[in-house]
């Protein structure tokens, strides 16, 4: 098994912040807009570089989602910044009517989702936004897994033309992927060749994942780690390809099992190639208070969740 080094852990909103910088020193349409969190995205630095560039809304999520998409219309990209609860949920509809339907070029990005947010509760846990984003026509829908890769999907997107969903979080966590690697929306990477089982894992989940990956092969199982970072369009061919090898499929994410990546994987392999498949997600509840590891281990999130799968799964092909 390929040994992944974690380079330092950091937390994947300041990959946010270091992309959104980049791109305001190379992109003179990029444009930001905040609902108060400035700090808490980490703003800052294309703050302090473009202030002519940034719009300081305050707590007015909707009107700030009208705003952006306003100034599409004069040929701005604009980036939204709130928490992933605020970017969704509580803007749903002047995203559908404002930004989806019309195919304006908005990047909602989101930070603190999950239950990783900690102690702030379940009403600022949002376990259901990539199933609400995901069902809207035209909107691309990207979970990233650590620092680096946060960073190259906020300069990656800034390029797509559409509608885009940038989730990420707020604890450290461990930073693995390149620096300068190349992001490619819809396009799965191939983190561990296996044989036996293939774990599929986006977001948080995916250092997770290898960890587990790497406890299963000391007990001679060899699992396939593929790293989902665009929920959608999947990446239905890498799926496929790696389940018509290992014959069953575990899918990891700090999401709702209802709509998130693993449905739309089981919704993909019904009408191709049915396979066993086992979900490491939580199961239709609310979070609660507590520390980020304290609420991954209750609900069944981290590597040890994804080795119980595995072994349930195996016995199923």
């Amino acid at each position: 098994m390929k040994k992944y080094i974690d380079q330092g852990k950091n937390d994947t909103r300041s990959g946010f912040g270091a992309g959104l910088a980049e791109l305001g020193r190379t992109n003179p349409n990029v444009v930001a807009l905040c609902a108060d969190l400035v700090g808490s995205l980490k703003m800052e630095k294309f703050i302090e570089e473009n202030p002519e560039r940034f719009f300081q809304i305050g707590i007015a999520e909707a009107n700030m989602m009208g705003i952006a998409a306003g100034l599409t219309i004069g040929g701005k990209i604009p980036f939204t910044g709130t928490f992933a609860n605020f970017s969704t949920g509580r803007v749903y509809d002047q995203i559908r009517q404002s930004i989806a339907y019309s195919d304006k070029n908005v990047k909602i990005c989101a930070s603190h989702a999950g239950v990783t947010l900690g102690e702030d509760g379940a009403t600022h846990q949002i376990l259901e936004d990539l199933g609400l984003m995901k069902m809207l026509p035209g909107m691309t829908v990207i979970n990233t897994c650590d620092y680096n890769q946060t960073k190259a999907a906020t300069i990656a997107i800034a390029e797509h033309h559409g509608p885009v969903y940038l989730r990420f979080g707020r604890p450290k966590v461990a930073n693995f992927t390149p620096v300068d690697q190349k992001f490619e929306i819809g396009k799965a990477v191939m983190l561990n060749e296996g044989t036996d089982v293939t774990i599929v894992a986006t977001g948080h989940l995916v250092w997770e994942a290898l960890i587990a990956a790497e406890n299963l092969e000391n007990q001679g199982i060899s699992a396939e780690v593929i790293n989902i970072h665009t929920i959608k369009p999947l990446d239905g061919e890498a799926v496929l390809k790696s389940v018509k090898k290992t014959g069953c499929i575990v899918t990891a994410e700090e999401h709702n099992y209802l709509g998130g990546l693993g449905e739309s994987i089981s919704g993909f392999l019904a009408t191709t190639h049915p396979t066993p498949q086992e979900f490491v997600a939580t199961k239709d509840t609310f979070g609660e208070s507590g520390t980020p590891e304290q609420l991954m281990d209750k609900y069944g999130l981290n590597n040890k969740a994804i080795e119980n799968a595995v072994l349930t799964v195996l016995k199923r092909k």
